[in-house]
């Protein structure tokens, strides 16, 4: 049973999936209305409120989309090594509040709750070598309030779901200011110029993709496949009956996998512009968006890690310049006991 504070009623699977699972897909909107999707960590809040996430403070955009527009979504879809069965969907619609102005308590936050979720793979990091992680550990929290919740007992997202409200007067914090100085150039995880390669990739080894469009109240919302295969730069998708959002206009699909135990992670994004169709929607392919994975193992995941610190330290050294904050040491819970 869930043990997560629920002082608003939200329903039992929202919690079950925030206290067992790995993953979940966080769905932003850039200032232009593309919606993107990453895969991140659920996490339950203090007050048991909002649905946490934490973004790295060495690739913030996720966390600076949200401040510029707080409609996200969230999407409870892959239940793999959290040992649900016959796991429901849960779709989150709401607003988002980010912290990022004490990044020392956003990080000892992080590393607490992170090394108790991801206790395999911590075992399999060297001390020395976590805590000198800063770049990872390091982090800006989004805390999600939801306005609507879906649920679609035992993932059939053909049927129509459960749908939760929250009261007429619910009101989301306002963010903490966003950084006066200007943000670090480029991107933290550089895309190939050509896609076709990635996107060949993911259909063949990552599973079914999500795909997020945008509702007619502004939503971005996100929606796990039925099918998809390839058709020259479309990508065909076999939608679930029950339309939550029109399937049309600028689109992200996002393909993601990880192990039973949470040791390494893949993903892939895409965007482009959706269509509907017999099968549920055609994506025109326009580009691949750059996005952290891990690998398929734990030796890619060594290798990864290793192979990007030093730029990442960089970024998060700027970042937190840009906040006017130190960068924030790595406290592990036994340090402060």
């Amino acid at each position: 049973m869930p043990t997560t504070k629920n002082p608003c009623d939200f329903p039992a699977p929202l919690l079950e999936w925030i206290d067992r699972s790995f993953t979940c897909e966080f769905s932003t909107l850039t200032s232009a209305g593309q919606p993107l999707t990453h895969p991140i960590t659920p996490h339950a809040s203090v007050d048991g409120r909002t649905v946490d996430l934490a973004t790295g403070l060495a690739y913030p955009l996720k966390a600076e989309r949200a401040r510029r527009r707080p409609k996200v979504g969230i999407l409870f879809s892959d239940p793999t090594g959290s040992g649900m069965r016959d796991a429901p969907v849960v779709l989150v619609k709401g607003e988002a509040t980010v912290r990022d102005a004490d990044l020392q308590a956003n990080t000892d936050r992080y590393v607490a709750i992170s090394t108790a979720k991801f206790a395999t793979i911590s075992r399999f990091i060297p001390p020395s070598f976590q805590r000198a992680g800063a770049w990872y550990y390091a982090r800006i929290w989004v805390h999600v309030t939801p306005r609507e919740i879906l649920v679609f007992p035992r993932g059939d997202t053909d049927r129509a779901p459960e749908i939760w409200r929250a009261p007429e007067a619910t009101i989301a914090p306002p963010s903490d200011p966003a950084p006066a100085k200007s943000s670090s150039k480029g991107h933290a995880f550089e895309a190939p110029p050509d896609f076709h390669e990635g996107l060949a990739y993911a259909v063949a080894h990552l599973g079914l993709p999500v795909l997020t469009v945008v509702d007619e109240t502004g939503y971005p919302i996100p929606m796990r496949a039925r099918g998809v295969r390839i058709e020259g730069d479309e990508l065909v998708l076999t939608a679930p009956r029950h339309r939550v959002a029109p399937l049309r206009g600028p689109a992200c699909v996002t393909f993601h996998t990880h192990p039973e135990l949470f040791t390494s992670q893949e993903n892939l994004v895409f965007t482009g512009v959706a269509r509907e169709s017999d099968e549920g929607a055609r994506i025109r392919i326009e580009r691949q968006i750059g996005s952290f994975s891990l690998g398929r193992s734990i030796f890619s995941t060594a290798r990864t890690v290793y192979g990007q610190a030093k730029a990442l330290h960089a970024r998060m050294r700027v970042e937190a310049e840009r906040r006017g904050q130190p960068v924030p040491r790595i406290r592990f819970p036994t340090d402060r006991r």
